[in-house]
């Protein structure tokens, strides 16, 4: 097999295969109040597409959620897009410094947040601070 062959290849079977993502909405102002006026706990992530730190804390929350389930059956996830909304009113009303902040959220208050963090237990310990709301 030629290299040109073998590339082709690779890439044919690179996008067969499934991409281990978590079902998050994107993010819009009546999304958000409409989940908190549901009494929803509300797992924000803003995150940029071309941002490596973002994508560092994708393949762990993905990881936690393959892990269990009830994350993603209690919690509501919600993408914020920064090039969209960096300098939009929710960025502003949360002091939000940053992409690659996660951050958690129920009815008028926020419960926690990590800011360009990475590591497993410290997003895990996040996301179980959420869990612990949700079903309290």
């Amino acid at each position: 097999m030629n290299r040109r062959d073998f590339l082709i290849a690779t890439a044919a079977v690179t996008l067969a295969l499934p991409v281990a993502a978590h079902a998050a909405a994107d993010y819009t102002p009546e999304l958000l109040k409409a989940e908190l006026a549901a009494g929803k706990t509300v797992f924000l992530d803003f995150k940029a597409s071309w941002c490596s730190t973002c994508a560092a804390q994708e393949r762990v929350i993905t990881a936690l959620l393959k892990e269990n389930p009830k994350y993603e059956q209690s919690l509501s996830f919600i993408n914020v897009d920064w090039d969209r909304w960096s300098d939009g009113d929710l960025v502003k009303q949360l002091n939000i410094p940053r992409r690659s902040t996660l951050v958690v959220l129920k009815g008028d208050k926020e419960l926690g947040r990590i800011v360009a963090g990475t590591a497993r237990d410290e997003i895990k310990a996040l996301m179980d601070l959420a869990l612990q709301a949700a079903t309290s």
